[in-house]
């Protein structure tokens, strides 16, 4: 995430406006999504990214535009999903923050208490993502990471297992929005999932992060999808729109997708620029259904 607009600074409420573009391909907010391929994949929308709407007014407009559920919300808000029939693909809430995760042995006990309390209520409430993080580096080695990462995690596989919870670790760039995240490539999170050897731990691949870290999207996503339980996207650069202002083409990176049989969700995570946020969550909603 870019450093000016951060999920850690939306969450504190330090994004406070938008900038207006004109923007003609971008479509108008009231006009309907186009209906899905067969077959198309399941799209959520986080919720940090549209955090100046309530989340009812979220739900409302997510629905309407065949998206099947929001992001990153915890139990207190997962009652306001279910009104609206909506799933919560990816839940938060065990972390402690994005730089202090299960690499670092010093904060093991504080994040095995948490997700030994949170494991339970995401299992119970029907749902199957929760979200975790590798922490920084702090100097240490891709191998003691790895080391400690397993240490960290291991002693929660039986209980996700019993509540049919994966913990998902998420892949975020340390070159531009996260200095010193350790799971910062794709083959050192796959790595940590050999280690584990359990279906109970997967990978986010955020399509954005990876693309400033090691590119080769598409063959990435082909040669490790065993262990990507979901994606989130973004227009890189700069962590906005799906649109042609940037690099990365999405409809070919959906069929990629696709094309591994994948039955999760993809998350649309993108800072909207233009004053009418909900079309450009039409726009990227459009863009991915194929």
């Amino acid at each position: 995430m870019a450093a000016s607009h951060s999920r850690r600074a939306a969450l504190k409420g330090l994004l406070t406006s938008t900038v207006a573009l004109s923007a003609p391909h971008i479509m108008a907010a009231d006009q309907p999504v186009a209906p899905p391929a067969d077959g198309s994949i399941k799209q959520s929308v986080c919720r940090w990214c549209f955090q100046s709407m309530a989340l009812e007014d979220l739900c409302v407009a997510a629905k309407g535009m065949g998206i099947k559920g929001i992001d990153l919300v915890g139990p207190a808000d997962w009652p306001t999903l279910k009104k609206h029939g909506l799933d919560s693909p990816m839940c938060n809430g065990a972390e402690i923050n994005l730089t202090d995760g299960f690499n670092d042995p010093k904060f093991h006990a504080q994040l095995q208490a948490r997700y030994k309390e949170m494991i339970p209520k995401v299992g119970q409430a029907g749902y199957t993502n929760l979200i975790c993080f590798s922490g920084s580096r702090r100097g240490m080695s891709d191998e003691q990471g790895l080391e400690n990462a397993v240490r960290g995690l291991q002693p929660l596989m039986d209980l996700a297992a019993k509540h049919k919870v994966v913990l998902v670790m998420e892949l975020l760039n340390s070159k531009i929005d996260h200095k010193d995240y350790q799971c910062d490539r794709t083959s050192w999170g796959v790595a940590l999932a050999k280690k584990l050897g359990s279906e109970n731990f997967k990978l986010l691949y955020d399509i954005y992060h990876m693309q400033i870290d090691e590119g080769d999207v598409i063959r990435n996503i082909t040669d490790h999808h065993a262990y990507i339980a979901h994606y989130h996207t973004a227009g890189v650069p700069g962590r906005h729109e799906l649109d042609d202002k940037q690099e990365l083409n999405y409809p070919a990176i959906m069929r990629a997708i696709k094309a591994t049989g994948f039955k999760g969700y993809v998350a649309q995570e993108f800072i909207p620029t233009q004053s009418d946020k909900l079309a450009s969550l039409r726009q990227a909603v459009n863009l991915c259904n194929v």
